[in-house]
Formats: C-alpha cells, structure tokens, sequence
C-alpha cells in the first residue's frame, strides 16, 4: 500500500464501526463507492478483524510508490 492507498483506505471507512471483519472493511467501502485502487487495498488485507482504522493501515502489505510494481519507474 502506498500512502495514497493509505489516505483512500482511511476516508473510505470513515465512519465505520470497529471492530470489523476484512469482510465488512471491503462491503462498506463498495456500499461508499470506493475506487477500484481503495478496493484492491481493502482486498489485499488478512483475513481477521480490526480494532480501528488504524489496524487496517498497519496490516495492508506495503509497496514502493511508483508506476511500475516493485519500484517507481523513472
């Protein structure tokens, strides 16, 4: 995730409910009409539950910013 990722993940589930399921994380965020990058983030996730918003940042794998997986390209 990037911190792009990060910043829609967060407005994404604002509001929600916590504890939630990865489950719960990726329907509220369809039912808010999250972007298909926001999704791919939410989908990325363990399968378990979240304390708050601040454990789904934690727990979504990391990737170096750029176009191109595995690094920015220049």
């Amino acid at each position: 995730m990037t911190t792009r990722d990060e910043l829609r993940a967060e407005k994404a589930l604002q509001g929600l409910e916590f504890p939630a399921s990865k489950s719960e994380l990726i329907d509220y965020a369809t039912e808010r009409s999250a972007t298909a990058k926001t999704l791919q983030a939410l989908e990325a996730l363990p399968d378990r539950r979240f304390e708050n918003k601040d454990d789904v940042v934690e727990a979504v794998p990391q990737e170096p910013e750029g176009d191109a997986p595995g690094g920015v390209h220049r």
